[in-house]
Order: C-alpha cells, then structure tokens, then sequence
C-alpha cells in the first residue's frame, strides 16, 4: 500500500469554528495515527467568499492548536489550467458537455412534471442540454452521468480493497471507514453534475478530485455532511483514471437548532485563549476520551492519537 497522505482542506471564508475544528482534527490525527503526512488545501475557488487573510488566519489557528501541515498549502485559486486540463480530458472521452439551462429553468422543467425541491432534497438535473445545449457564450459545463453509470456494471479498484468503487445501473456502492457500506443512485440524486459553471468558476467535485489526486492523498476524512458528494468524486476519479482515496465521515457538530454549524449559520470563531479546552471539545464529538489532568497540547494529542489508532487503523491497514 502506497505511504499515506491526508490532507484537511477548509474554504476561508472566515476562522476555523469548532465544526472546522473536528474535520481538521480527525484528518490530522488519522494520518498521525498511520505515521503518515498531513497536508492543508484552501479551497478557494470561489473568489467572491474567499480571502487570503481568512486562508493565513486559519493557518495561524491550526499552528495554535498544534496541528500543523507537513509541507506549505496547495491553494486552489491558483490551479485554473490544471481544472482544464481534467476538463478537457473528459470531454475527449465525451464525458463533459455544455449546459445553458439557468436553474430557474431546471426548476421549471421539474415543476411541470409536479415535482418540487426541498432543503434536504433538490432535485437532479433532467438532461435538457444532454446532447446539445443551445449556442451560448455562457455554458457551464456537466458530467455525463447518464453515458458514465447507466447499464455500465463495473468495479473499479483503487489504493486497498476498501476503497473500490462498485457501479450496479444507476448506484455507486462504496466503503465508508466509519459509515461502513454506502450506496447512491447518482442519477436519481443529482443527474449530470456540474464541473464548470457559467461564470467560469471551478465545481468543487472536480476541483477536489483533481487535487487530491495532485497531492496524492491516499485517505480522505472529513465532515459526514460530504459523504454524499463521494459518489460523484468516485466517478471522476474512475473517468479520469486516477487512484480512489479511502473515505472516513466524522460526525457533524449541530447548533442549538439541529442544524449543521457552519460559518453561514453565524458559528462563531474558535476561542483559543486555551487551545486544550476547544481540542478536548472536539475530541468529544470524535468519540474520543478526554485528558485529565494539566497537560500540554502536545501531551493531549499524543493521547487522542493512541485512542485513534485503536479506533480506525485496523480499518485500512
């Protein structure tokens, strides 16, 4: 088995909170837990929300609490022509096309077949542009799902065993480390999935893949609320022809009202006057025991990483 690399990949727009907090740290102390490396990605490619004084201050935050990257960060923003070398590789293979429709319209079409998004639901794309989008400047640009899955029964292999893809029709099955089996009807869930959008920004699927493969990530960890975004990266990566990472979704951390915590929804910045009382917070979310007694952020997560190794190593070794 390859050498492991994990990597933690936050999108600055704003401090670490303390959902940020356990996605970093859970990253962190699996690769410490496989004598492995430990990489930051910013995922910045959306110009608009992102900052560079938001990416340094995280930085600032991770040193503080003693999580600290094995080499300096790879910043998305600046890897547009790598984004379209993926892209234009795809479309060699007839993998990509260009899409006009305006998700007003997307609606529309859903709508007058009777059906409606909700929060927890949206609603996958019907293919309007599948084989031929009208003549427009402004084309975003698709995954062919449909061409890629449908009737394509397959098994892909990636780093170990427990990373393979399984494509059964219309359903990815994979492995989740902590989840355990997983299952999704991509085309039922979201259809052709964007890669590029209209106004030339970079997707997060297809930028994450890339990188990820860039970096040579052998195992990715990170928030359950991504867990359903694995499928359509194991599909690239499989259309694509790179190495599939193997997945660990920790749990969420939810606010007062059940939600996710999240910087949209006002989580507030992490207090680190005293980095333990944040670390041993997020430990508790992880599952793990806490520390007793006066030690130093060093000495805690040497503990944590014990307790972790016992907990997921035997899963990938």
């Amino acid at each position: 088995m390859a050498a492991y690399i994990g990597r933690f990949a936050p999108s600055p727009t704003g401090p670490l909170h303390m959902g940020s907090l356990v996605a970093a740290m859970a990253s962190w102390l699996d690769a410490q837990a496989h004598s492995g490396r430990w990489l930051v990605r910013i995922e910045d490619v959306d110009s608009e929300r992102c900052s560079a004084c938001a990416a340094d201050f995280i930085l600032q935050q991770l040193a503080r609490l003693g999580l600290c990257p094995n080499e300096l960060p790879l910043r998305q923003s600046q890897r547009g022509a790598v984004y379209q070398q993926a892209l234009d590789a795809l479309i060699s293979k007839g993998l990509a096309y260009p899409c006009a429709c305006s998700r007003r319209e997307i609606a529309a079409v859903h709508a007058s077949a009777g059906r409606f998004a909700t929060p927890h639901q949206p609603l996958p794309y019907p293919g309007t542009c599948r084989y031929g989008a009208p003549d427009c400047s402004a084309n975003a640009w698709r995954f062919f799902s449909e061409k890629y899955v449908v009737n394509r029964p397959s098994t892909f292999n990636g780093r170990s065993e427990s990373a393979s893809l399984f494509i059964a029709k219309s359903t990815v099955h994979w492995q989740d480390r902590r989840l355990g089996p997983q299952a999704q009807n991509v085309m039922a869930g979201v259809g052709d999935f964007i890669l590029r959008r209209a106004d030339g920004r970079w997707a997060y699927q297809l930028a994450v893949v890339v990188d990820d493969a860039a970096q040579g990530t052998t195992h990715v960890v990170r928030g359950a609320d991504l867990a359903d975004n694995t499928p359509r990266q194991l599909l690239l990566q499989a259309a694509l022809g790179i190495p599939m990472p193997q997945y660990l979704h920790t749990p969420l951390v939810l606010g007062s009202d059940g939600a996710k915590l999240s910087k949209q929804h006002g989580a507030p910045a992490l207090d680190l006057s005293d980095p333990l009382v944040p670390l041993q917070a997020a430990a508790t979310v992880l599952g793990l025991a806490p520390v007793l007694g006066k030690v130093s952020v060093s000495e805690a997560l040497t503990h944590w990483v014990a307790m972790w190794r016992c907990l997921y190593n035997h899963d990938s070794d």
